[in-house]
């Protein structure tokens, strides 16, 4: 079976999804993130197999969101999140806080994350970085990007494009 190629498509959710849609890439990065940079420190905390961790350090560092350091004199590395891996993270912790809140049950959040700027407890809060409002799916209006391929977007609840809000009578 073939895979779809999702980075030839003209959508940043697939491009994103062509590198982190396989299950164990979000999960080496958070363990990179959290200081487990070495293979065998990898391959130890999450039981993957020698073999798919490889190919998931390759993909990830041809990708650009990890990069391999020499840490010995042997040929031995460690990874390490480039600037575009950190960014990614972000993404992560923003899985992470819908994991919390729909998905943590009774016992609560397994990890908590404390702002290191002020010492609070806090969760990634998406906002507007020009008017400071908070931002959420029903927020938010799509419009045609620079990089849009002729593809009309369309609103899912009324049908026309999402810069169209004519009102309608029937």
């Amino acid at each position: 079976m073939q895979r779809t190629d999702f980075g030839k498509m003209t959508c940043s959710i697939a491009r994103t999804w062509d590198v982190i849609g396989e299950p164990w890439s979000p999960l080496i990065l958070r363990d990179v993130w959290v200081g487990f940079t070495r293979f065998d420190q990898l391959q130890a905390d999450l039981g993957i197999s020698r073999k798919v961790l490889t190919e998931r350090l390759n993909h990830l560092v041809d990708q650009g969101v990890l990069e391999r350091r020499p840490y010995d004199q042997r040929p031995r590395h460690e990874y390490v999140l480039t600037e575009k891996g950190t960014e990614l993270v972000d993404l992560l912790m923003v899985m992470a806080g819908w994991g919390d809140r729909w998905l943590a049950g009774e016992a609560g959040p397994p990890v908590l994350y404390r702002h290191r700027a002020c010492g609070e407890i806090a969760a990634v809060d998406l906002r507007c970085p020009h008017c400071g409002e908070p931002m959420h799916a029903n927020d938010i209006d799509m419009l045609p990007g620079p990089g849009a391929a002729g593809r009309p977007l369309r609103d899912h609840r009324s049908g026309r494009p999402p810069w169209d809000h004519t009102e309608r009578h029937t």
